[in-house]
């Protein structure tokens, strides 16, 4: 053996011993997180300790986590949560309520009037009919923005709006817009008067290696116009054909339309964003709103924004309170359902008290490491009695949970560990009787066309699938 394998062998060595060392001390990781990562870093020579170094710690910008740590302390803060709005709540989700406002410190309140939009071309009907309406300001926040014929649509309303006085300010991810920004339409908003922002810039990523992760991202999908009307929901800004994944088209995805003193909540959530990335101070929309005089109408709601500064454990948290209340049914969809041990022993656990447990799932997933680790999960969960519905055609994007037709969790949050702890993401809790029957129905849509998934299919996998699916059950933390 020549010196020149043997300093290669000791380097491995010492950075195998330091990449495990940092792993079993790190207090905020579970043991399973900590287990997968030790197998990878001793299994898999080199690669393993460089994955950990690169994605295996949230390294965050720290110009960027100074200015959200500030703009959340500067900014006005939203109206405390009351005994009195949480008894409100049914008393079964009283705690799930209580988690959620606990996030940010948003209170619970009535959402006033609601729309829930399923179907893609509702969506944007409505989303051109409140930008086309409105008299001053107009806040949108999304992830993917694509030049097609949507993404075309809202750039040539939001630049018709500035013309006309109304202010304007758009915040997209630097990651998935990077496209769009590239595009004459981005050039054509910004000659207009809108007002432009960029979550994570893209820019020399390789650079920035050395000193962040660079997959931290703005996953959020959020439109406030005019300080009281706002959509929570999933839909990013493109056609449901979605070019750049097309083979996975058509997108299935839905909108929460709220007009009511629930949109300042979103206000809230936009300002700090858009005060951390672009340093203009719009706190004085928060301090000078006036309050919603309208009557307390429509449901139960309080909305929570997370991220690695934000509460990382809110949204598993939520989810699982919500779960865990559940008496009869809970349904779920998501297109990324790697949920952990916890929130999947929580639904089988819902199983085997007598709740009737759904969950929708495309059969095709546009992500072949996600859709292993999912299958993952399957055979225990079926097992249990937890109906498993794939979702074909198209690729089911909406992100929602329904517990007993009456409570809903709808916005941008996956089921896995990277809407958990690595994207900014936000998402509404929702009591409302009305809505969730709405709701029921979109899943039973969705369900009839879906395949249930049964022990006979799942005996019928090819061995090379179980172990791929097993294989990606180990790292299934670390996705």
């Amino acid at each position: 053996m020549t010196w020149a394998e043997l300093v290669t062998l000791l380097v491995h060595f010492l950075g195998q011993i330091a990449a495990l060392l940092r792993v079993l001390t790190r207090p905020d990781k579970p043991p399973a997180v900590r287990a997968s990562w030790a197998i990878l870093i001793l299994s898999v020579p080199f690669v393993g300790v460089l994955l950990y170094v690169l994605i295996g710690e949230t390294r965050l910008n720290q110009r960027i986590a100074r200015r959200l740590k500030a703009t959340v302390a500067a900014l006005p803060a939203p109206a405390a949560t009351t005994p009195e709005a949480i008894e409100a709540v049914s008393p079964a989700y009283r705690p799930a309520f209580a988690r959620a406002a606990a996030v940010n410190g948003y209170a619970p309140g009535y959402a006033g009037a609601t729309r829930f939009l399923p179907d893609t071309g509702e969506q944007i009907d409505a989303l051109l009919d409140d930008i086309g309406s409105a008299r001053e300001t107009i806040h949108l926040t999304t992830y993917i923005w694509l030049a097609d014929s949507t993404g075309i649509a809202v750039a040539e309303a939001l630049a018709s709006a500035a013309r006309r006085g109304v202010t304007v300010r758009v915040l997209v991810d630097g990651l998935g817009a990077r496209q769009f920004m590239r595009s004459p339409h981005w050039r054509e908003m910004r000659r207009a008067g809108v007002r432009t922002g960029v979550a994570f810039s893209f820019r020399w990523p390789l650079f920035k290696l050395a000193t962040m992760r660079i997959d931290l991202r703005n996953h959020r999908k959020l439109l406030v116009v005019d300080g009281h009307i706002a959509y929570w929901g999933s839909r990013n800004v493109a056609d449901p054909e979605f070019r750049i994944k097309a083979k996975f088209a058509p997108w299935r995805d839905v909108l929460l339309r709220l007009e009511g003193p629930l949109a300042t909540q979103a206000q809230h959530i936009f300002a700090t964003d858009w005060i951390t990335h672009t340093s203009e101070d719009i706190s004085g929309l928060l301090s000078e709103a006036p309050p919603f005089t309208g009557p307390a109408a429509g449901g139960l709601a309080v909305s929570f924004a997370t991220g690695p500064l934000l509460d990382p454990r809110g949204v598993p948290d939520v989810f699982l309170a919500v779960i865990g209340a559940a008496r009869e049914s809970v349904s779920l969809t998501t297109p990324y359902f790697v949920p952990g041990e916890e929130i999947a022993s929580a639904l089988r656990a819902a199983v085997r008290r007598g709740v009737r447990v759904r969950v929708i799932v495309p059969r095709r997933n546009d992500s072949r490491f996600v859709a292993h680790a999912a299958r993952s999960f399957y055979p225990l969960l079926v097992e249990a009695g937890v109906e498993i519905h794939e979702h074909a055609p198209g690729l089911l994007h909406a992100k929602t949970l329904l517990a007993d037709e009456r409570v809903a969790i709808i916005g941008s949050a996956n089921l896995d560990r990277r809407s958990f702890e690595l994207n900014y993401e936000n998402s509404l809790l929702i009591e409302d009787a009305a809505l969730g029957t709405q709701i029921a129905q979109q899943h039973d849509r969705w369900i009839a066309d879906s395949r249930l998934l049964t022990h006979e299919l799942i005996s019928d996998w090819p061995l090379h699938w179980r172990i791929v699916n097993n294989a990606m059950s180990i790292l299934s933390p670390v996705l």
